[in-house]
């Protein structure tokens, strides 16, 4: 029951970050290490093995990458073209739909019951690929170039994904009767962690929100519903079975969103920065929301999705 209102705590504590800021931004060093300690539960659900199933997948793997680069940055640049936005909004409509997709694709893929080796191991090759992709995706479509930090992206990656989820998967292997026993709670830590975040990140935008209105933020919530739904039904129809399925929407709806704001204003102005701030708020609550009508709808024997419910 507490993991299926997952979106009304993500909600209700995103209005209290909204209204009240100051009782959660000073936790913002706690994001990095929140993420890793989700990864970390998550690589303590998993194997080799599984991952070795992934290797047999390619087909799954190449599909969802091609959707991430494809899918999202076409619709961020129609999205940006119908709202009539201006080149600062445009550039960072942009940016969102060009980067890689999210860690937090990961946490609502493990709450769906998705295929949580495929996810990770999508979000690490969509990362590294997008180092050269995501320069010169903006270039094409907007025409000004964006130095991508390399570095800090793979350390990034590194730390917060990689690490934590070979970590767990160690333990899981060598200590697997002990994890069984406590695998239980892992969603709950989850929960909690990405709820947490999602907190954190409302309150340290808080006042950009204010500033940025509906019009962008309809705008980034139809860029998401874009991602996530081509991203199902396209592998639906190309006969991907029900978790692969789920896998790809997360993985394609839900974006590197951070990474996009960090560059907006690095490179560009803090206004190219808030359709990247409003993402990373939208796409936490709208995956929650999916990631927990999809838990209440189990995957069939057959891979197939339960209708029954």
């Amino acid at each position: 029951m507490v993991i299926q209102l997952f979106p009304l705590w993500a909600l209700l504590l995103s209005v209290l970050a909204f209204f009240q800021p100051d009782l959660f931004v000073g936790l913002k060093t706690q994001i990095v290490p929140l993420l890793t300690v989700i990864m970390l539960a998550m690589g303590l659900t998993l194997s080799p093995a599984d991952f070795k199933q992934v290797l047999k997948n390619g087909k799954a793997v190449g599909v969802g990458v091609v959707l991430q680069f494809l899918v999202m940055p076409i619709a961020a640049f129609g999205v940006a073209f119908a709202f009539g936005f201006d080149t600062e909004l445009t550039v960072g409509m942009l940016l969102v739909g060009s980067v890689a997709g999210g860690t937090s694709s990961n946490v609502m893929c493990y709450l769906a019951k998705g295929d949580t080796a495929l996810s990770i191991s999508m979000t690490a090759i969509s990362t590294l690929i997008g180092v050269i992709l995501t320069p010169f995706l903006v270039s094409l479509m907007i025409g000004q170039s964006v130095d991508v930090p390399v570095a800090g992206m793979l350390m990034s990656l590194l730390k917060i994904v990689l690490l934590p989820v070979a970590a767990g998967v160690l333990i899981n292997t060598f200590f697997s009767t002990f994890v069984r026993k406590a695998e239980p709670v892992f969603p709950y830590i989850s929960m909690f962690a990405i709820v947490l975040i999602i907190a954190i990140v409302v309150a340290l935008s808080a006042s950009k929100i204010v500033q940025v209105g509906l019009v962008v933020a309809a705008a980034v919530i139809i860029h998401n519903a874009i991602g996530l739904t081509l991203g199902y039904w396209v592998t639906y129809l190309l006969g991907f079975d029900a978790r692969v399925c789920r896998t790809i929407a997360f993985e394609v709806g839900l974006q590197n969103s951070g990474l996009a704001a960090a560059l907006a204003v690095k490179f560009f102005t803090p206004m190219a920065a808030l359709p990247g701030t409003i993402f990373s708020v939208w796409h936490n609550i709208s995956g929650s929301l999916l990631a927990s009508y999809w838990s209440r709808r189990p995957v069939l024997e057959n891979n197939s999705e339960d209708t029954s419910k």
